[in-house]
């Protein structure tokens, strides 16, 4: 069903995203007072970019919410794909530093995608690679943002490629 057919509104729905919009006002706030805005690299950028897209979309759920005046629904409130993401993103935060980024992360994606978008496993594995491989790139290489290490030896690997040297030209 559309989110927009949608007109049955579930308990907690308005209070939720109301709660939501206040977190993401204050996680936009304390991104700012990192480093202010500066400029586009400065260490609060990407916090501030990202909770603005949260208050964004916030702000759409509850003006949504406030439109539609549907009588409320019994179903349950917490459905168990819910329940089973959240418990998914504690494992997540607390496999993070004793397995590090890529493994945590690896696990993470690949289980996620499992969960929500049932897809088969080789699906998963090549779409989790493929992320990976991108946040990755963009974030331990180009951005150099240190990411916890944890099993894999990434600063040998990383040190392997670097000081490996070019071939001759002929």
């Amino acid at each position: 069903m559309d989110y927009h057919e949608h007109h049955v509104k579930h308990r907690g729905e308005d209070a939720f995203g109301l709660v939501v919009l206040v977190v993401s006002v204050l996680l936009l706030w304390k991104s700012y007072t990192i480093a202010g805005f500066s400029a586009l690299s400065s260490p609060g950028a990407f916090p501030m970019a990202a909770s603005a897209v949260m208050v964004f979309s916030a702000s759409l759920v509850v003006i949504g919410n406030a439109r539609r005046r549907g009588r409320l629904s019994g179903e349950e409130i917490l459905p168990r794909t819910v329940v089973l993401f959240t418990a998914l993103v504690i494992a997540y935060a607390a496999a993070l530093v004793p397995l590090g980024f890529l493994p945590a992360s690896f696990l993470f994606l690949i289980l996620a995608m499992k969960l929500l978008y049932r897809a088969s496993w080789l699906r998963s594995l090549i779409i989790a690679l493929a992320s990976l491989a991108l946040v990755y790139i963009v974030f331990r290489l180009v951005f150099q943002v240190v990411l916890p290490q944890g099993i894999v030896p990434e600063d040998e690997i990383l040190a392997m490629f670097r000081h490996h040297p070019a071939p001759e030209a002929p």
